[in-house]
């Protein structure tokens, strides 16, 4: 018995620093995550690094804050065992399991509310840095094309790519002053949009088809159909597809 609380007065000596270093942990990951963000200068790279890190991160930081919170608890368990258990290592165990079951209801309560409310945020991130005015090599201040005026500077097989597989779509900005463009392409299935059913920002593109082909005479109707990962709530929208340019093959 006495090695049994040998070892559990050990182990509560180590719950502070346990809870301390997971805290730290949580905010040097949020830190490292947004010093990447301040390092890269280009707002494309920016964009794709947000998308493809921005909710990891932030999961890692609130899975390293719940085991903050639990280690910090059972420390503050352990110093009312005596008044509670005339036995230390009964009340050890039973405060381990609490923790445990702090950590488990935490984890998928957070995981659930990350996936459902966090993409809202990150969203708006991506918007701001995709409408981030660009600066040309020269310095001047890049404008962005709208969609009619993207045509003529768009390669034949970019233009076609944007055409026949709508989930690719590309920004077009140019310094008028110079002449000089740059070309930034974007995955649309990776992004997500409000459900209009539970109202949560957990809907996708499933796939889409094209039911009436652009020609260069008339434009052409593409059908998006979107799935939410919340509630499976399906639906399809229309979106016209510009006519096709008479150097388009």
């Amino acid at each position: 018995m006495e090695n049994a609380s040998d070892f559990v007065q050990v182990f509560d000596s180590y719950l502070d620093k346990g809870a301390y270093i997971c805290a730290g942990f949580a905010v040097i990951v949020l830190i490292y995550h947004e010093f990447r963000i301040f390092q890269i200068k280009d707002y494309k790279a920016k964009y794709d690094y947000v998308n493809l890190h921005e909710i990891r991160y932030f999961w890692f930081a609130v899975v390293a804050l719940i085991l903050a919170v639990a280690l910090y608890l059972n420390a503050l368990a352990a110093t009312i065992s005596s008044t509670v258990f005339s036995s230390v290592e009964t009340w050890f165990w039973v405060r381990t399991f609490f923790t445990m079951g702090f950590v488990v209801i935490a984890y998928f309560v957070f995981y659930s509310l990350v996936r459902i409310y966090y993409p809202r945020f990150v969203e708006r991130r991506l918007e701001k840095l995709r409408n981030k005015p660009r600066i040309s090599p020269a310095g001047n201040v890049m404008r962005k094309l709208t969609e009619a005026e993207e045509e003529a500077h768009l390669e034949a097989d970019q233009f076609k790519e944007q055409q026949d597989v709508h989930s690719v779509d590309y920004d077009v900005w140019l310094d008028e002053k110079t002449g000089y463009k740059k070309i930034e392409k974007y995955e649309s299935y990776q992004h997500v949009i409000e459900c209009s059913e539970c109202g949560y920002v957990t809907m996708k593109i499933d796939r889409e088809e094209i039911v009436t082909p652009p020609t260069q005479s008339e434009a052409g109707i593409l059908v998006k159909h979107y799935k939410c990962s919340y509630c499976n709530h399906r639906e399809a929208k229309q979106v016209p597809v510009a006519r096709l340019a008479e150097n388009i093959a």
